[in-house]
């Protein structure tokens, strides 16, 4: 397990220095900690301490992404999920946290851990027990599914495959101008966790929805989401939904699976704020 970086400790000490309630922020897969700049800057503004934690071995740049892809493979999701743990292990307060894609799948597994004070999960990975497969999905990510040589590998999404995915709700224009910022190669095996979580009893791709300390839950998905469906979101809440904690979902009208990085970031930015203050103010007593 790759330790926490200068970068994280940073953050750490930054969160701790501040007295204000943190919120850790977790990217999913071909994505980077960077991606969440705009996020970091905005709930730093309303007076939260924002984290941008890295997945183990994380470049800290796209460009250094993509000149070694190789390092981006081979990580599962309890490492990511522990790592994340990691760091929220060293602030003074209960963090808020928020994940994108496999980092919303992470944000509940920690939430189930009892580690978070309230979770926004955005277009969430599938765990063991959400059922539904669109075909969206199986176009998206069946190609890396069905053959397992792509367990072991960092794989990177071609334009068109990022275009029907991630973009598929904006213009050719902005999906170009997404891909060529912000895309990174992904892990091979966390996908396969995800895509065979309902086949394997020993998944890493499992939360615990039933504990009592979870916190409040806010599920958010793009209507157009071609990656993490509705029906998928939406089956992730029901059974979220039995828990003790506040637990609400909300479609986003016309957005994709890009929606945390595209021209609308600031409206969901925006109702995960919403959420995070009902339940913790950014400064605490």
């Amino acid at each position: 397990m790759a330790s926490i970086s200068e970068r994280e400790r940073s953050e750490v000490e930054a969160a701790n220095a501040a007295r204000t309630t943190p919120v850790v922020f977790i990217h999913g897969l071909w994505l980077l900690p960077s991606s969440w700049a705009t996020w970091a800057d905005y709930f730093r503004r309303a007076g939260y301490a924002p984290l941008t934690p890295d997945w183990p071995d994380d470049p800290e740049t796209v460009e250094e992404s993509r000149a070694n892809p190789d390092v981006l493979a081979k990580k599962t999701l309890k490492q990511v999920a522990d790592h994340t743990a990691d760091v929220i292990g060293r602030l003074e307060q209960k963090p808020a946290v928020i994940g994108h894609s496999t980092g919303g799948l992470v944000a509940q597994m920690l939430a189930g851990r009892g580690l978070s004070a309230v979770t926004v999960a955005i277009d969430p990975g599938v765990f063991r027990g959400v059922l539904p497969l669109p075909a969206s999905v199986l176009r998206s990510a069946g190609p890396f599914l069905v053959n397992p040589r792509y367990r072991s590998r960092a794989i990177t999404l071609t334009f068109d495959q990022f275009k029907y995915g991630w973009a598929n709700a904006l213009d050719g224009e902005e999906a170009r101008r997404l891909y060529d910022t912000y895309h990174v190669a992904g892990s091979g095996i966390a996908l396969a966790q995800m895509g065979n979580a309902n086949l394997n009893p020993w998944t890493e791709s499992k939360v615990n929805t039933k504990n009592p300390d979870r916190g409040p839950l806010l599920i958010l998905d793009g209507a157009e989401d071609h990656t993490v469906p509705w029906a998928i979101a939406n089956a992730s809440y029901k059974r979220q939904k039995r828990n003790a904690g506040d637990t609400e979902i909300k479609k986003m009208p016309n957005r994709g699976h890009s929606l945390t990085i595209d021209h609308g970031w600031e409206e969901v930015a925006r109702t995960a704020l919403d959420f995070v203050e009902r339940f913790v103010p950014a400064t605490r007593t």
